[in-house]
Order: structure tokens, then C-alpha cells, then sequence
């Protein structure tokens, strides 16, 4: 289907959580975790006036580093738009920003062709109806006529987008949200978008977080779609204190994973409350550029190859070509099993250099290697099959 094979083709993504959450600066949670009153919380829009947020930063930075789309989060579960709203006082354009922080991104994204997602939370900590729903049903229901109306404003004030990514149904059912109306209304605004499964329906794709499945996720969603969303340290909105920062190394051997398995790997940055993103962030966004630069054909329009990687990596594949990404470097041999497919040929990606392939009933030797790996965190090889 036209309609998905971007997203099977596109394979890495970023998402960008922002908000009020990142003033205070220990994470999208901080609300909720540390009990703030709305009326307290409220006043941290009046901070909110990021002088150095840039659209075009962020999303040159995504392309740079080799990614197909970006989610934003256009509003979390504290209820703080970054868009316009006809319902809610609580946004950047009524606060003190006086900016439409969606809109700016939007023209960002197609700037540099990259495909549009929102990030929208149907619950609002500010209702005191999803704390309660049996004591507080009036609220509850003006919290749901809230999200439609909100996501219908989305759907209607941008232009073309691409991905709905909704979170924060829990603990209600699809008929609580009447997702069902919503999601209806959504695909007659924007006929071509992908829905993820987080209304409690389970639509185009699924969202396993901060996990990548060991194999393709049961496959409930009509499309098979799987997309795993994770951090680069410990948290989604900018911490301050956190400092448990992933290796560039680790981040690319997720990706890797999670094409490995047809999935897309959705990799988070938590920009300051300036609108920059943080030195980390940046420094491993940057790296992967680097190695994308030179292996982004083992990812864009990939998927699941043929055998596996054996005890150096793991596989990738496209059409007649297996992708060998080795980050267990042996030395001047690699020997993989199970290789049922006959291999015409082999070459290392970055530099076209060929290595010598050889097949011994379902082993494959692949020789002539340098006795150093090429490319201390993944060296990919490339396998032509007959």
C-alpha cells in the first residue's frame, strides 16, 4: 500500500518531547510525580519563552543524521499546547511565547522533505475527571470533547501530516475516548495518515517503548507495522540531572535491531527550555550521521534478511543484496551458518572493496578481511545473492 511503504522505508525517526516539563528540568513526568497543582504549574508559561528554539535546527539535525521523520509533541499529558487552540487558554500562543511552536515546525519539516508527525496526549492532568471518572464524569466528558476537538484543530490547521502518535489513553477503554469518532474523523481530514495503536484501537502500527522485540510484534495491527520509541539516556523531556547517556555504538546497534526485525527506531532528544537540544544529544545525533553517510543504504528500504549474523552481528536486506553488519570484529575470517541462498559476491559498504566469499554446503567463509575492523562500531559488509 502507498500509503505505508514511506514507513516501511523510512526505518528512523526522531521524537522531540518539549513542554512547560522543561523549565523545571527533571523530566515530562515532573507534574504528575511531584503533585504540582495546575494553578502552580500554570505559571511556568509565563517562563516558557524559548529565544533560541529553531525549527530548522532540529530538523536539519534529524536529516543530517539520517532520519526519514520526526513526532513532536504537540501537547503531553499536562495539558500545554504548543499549537493554537480555540479550546484551551493553555498554549504557547495565548501564554508568553505568543508562538506557534507546531506551525514552525511544520514549515521546518518540509523544508527538508522530512514526514510530519504529531505527538498528542488524549489525557490532561489538569481534569480532575481522569483522576476520578466515577466521581467526576462531567469532567471527564469535557476532557474527551477536549481531545476531539484539539485533534480535529491538528488535522485541519497544518497542511498534510503524516503520523498521529496518540499516548495516554490509559487506564480507559476505546469507548471512553471514543476513539473510534475520533479516529474516523481524523482519516476523513487526512486520508493518507498512519494512527498508531495508543487510542486503545489497534490501527496502522504498533509502539513498543524503550524495548526492541526479539521478533516481529504479534501482528494485530492490519499492516504489520512496528515502530520501537526510546530514549538516549533515562528520560523523554529534558532532565537536567541525567546523565545515563547511551553510546553512540549502542544507538546504532538498536537501529540495526530494530531493522533487523522490519521495525523503525524512533530515538528521542528532550530539548532544554531555551529550544535547544542538548550537548549529548547532539554530539551521538551527529555520529550517526557520520556512520549513515556511508551505511544508510543497509537501513532505508531494508528489512529482515534470509540468515542471520551469527556470532559478529546481525543482518539486514534489500532486494538481492544481504547487509552483514559486524560489530564483533574477528578478524581476517567471518563464518556464518545457516546460509541456505547461493552468494554470488562481497564487498565492505563504506569503501566497495571486495572480500572473498566461499560456500561449504549452508557455511559461508568470507575472507581477505583487514585483521582491524574498518569501522570500530558497525562495519557492514555487503552479500549478493545469485
Amino acid at each position: 500500500m502507498e500509503r505505508i511503504r514511506w514507513f516501511e522505508e523510512a526505518r528512523f525517526g526522531m521524537f522531540i518531547h518539549w513542554g512547560l516539563y522543561s523549565i523545571l528540568g527533571r523530566g515530562e513526568w515532573v507534574m504528575y510525580i511531584e503533585k504540582i497543582p495546575k494553578g502552580e504549574y500554570a505559571q511556568l508559561a509565563k517562563q516558557f519563552k524559548p529565544k533560541r528554539f529553531n525549527a530548522k535546527t532540529w530538523v536539519k539535525l534529524a536529516s543530517d543524521a539520517g532520519m526519514k521523520y520526526i513526532v513532536l509533541t504537540t501537547r503531553h499529558h499536562d495539558g500545554f499546547c504548543l499549537f493554537d487552540s480555540k479550546v484551551s487558554d493553555f498554549t504557547s500562543v495565548k501564554t508568553a511565547a505568543k508562538r506557534d511552536f507546531v506551525a514552525e515546525y511544520v514549515k521546518a519539516c518540509r523544508k527538508y522533505r522530512m514526514k510530519i508527525g504529531f505527538y498528542y496526549s488524549l489525557l490532561d492532568w489538569r481534569f480532575s475527571g481522569y483522576h476520578n471518572r466515577e466521581k467526576e464524569p462531567e469532567s471527564f466528558k469535557e476532557m474527551v470533547e477536549q481531545a476531539h476537538s484539539q485533534v480535529k484543530e491538528l488535522m485541519s490547521n497544518y497542511g498534510k501530516i503524516d503520523i498521529l502518535w496518540y499516548d495516554g489513553a490509559w487506564p480507559y477503554d476505546a469507548e471512553a475516548w471514543q476513539s473510534k469518532k475520533l479516529n474516523d474523523m481524523v482519516r476523513k481530514l487526512q486520508p493518507h495518515i498512519l494512527i498508531n495503536n495508543r487510542s486503545q484501537l489497534p490501527e496502522d502500527f504498533g509502539t513498543p517503548e524503550q524495548h526492541i522485540p526479539t521478533a516481529a510484534p504479534e501482528t494485530k495491527f492490519p499492516t504489520h507495522l512496528w515502530e520501537s520509541c526510546m530514549t538516549m539516556n533515562d528520560n523523554w523531556g529534558y532532565s537536567a540531572g541525567d546523565k545515563n547517556w547511551k553510546s553512540t555504538r549502542q544507538l546504532i546497534m538498536n537501529l540495526i535491531r530494530c531493522v533487523s526485525g522490519e521495525g523503525n527506531y524512533l530515538l528521542n532528544v528532550g530539548p532544554k527550555p531555551d529550544g535547544t537540544i542538548p550537548l549529548p544529544s547532539i554530539k551521538r545525533l551527529k555520529e550517526i550521521g557520520v556512520w549513515m553517510k556511508e551505511n544508510k543504504e543497509s537501513i532505508h528500504h531494508a528489512g529482515r534478511a534470509h540468515f542471520e549474523g551469527g556470532m559478529v552481528g546481525l543482518t539486514t536486506a534489500k532486494n538481492n543484496k544481504v547487509y552483514l553488519h559486524v560489530f564483533r570484529w574477528p578478524g581476517e575470517e567471518i563464518c556464518l551458518a545457516g546460509v541456505k541462498n547461493k552468494i554470488r559476491s562481497g564487498y565492505l559498504l563504506a569503501s566497495n572493496k571486495k572480500v572473498s566469499v566461499t560456500q561449504k554446503g549452508e557455511r559461508l567463509f568470507i575472507q581477505g578481511l583487514p585483521q582491524k575492523a574498518p569501522d570500530a562500531i558497525d562495519t557492514v559488509i555487503v552479500l549478493k545473492l545469485r
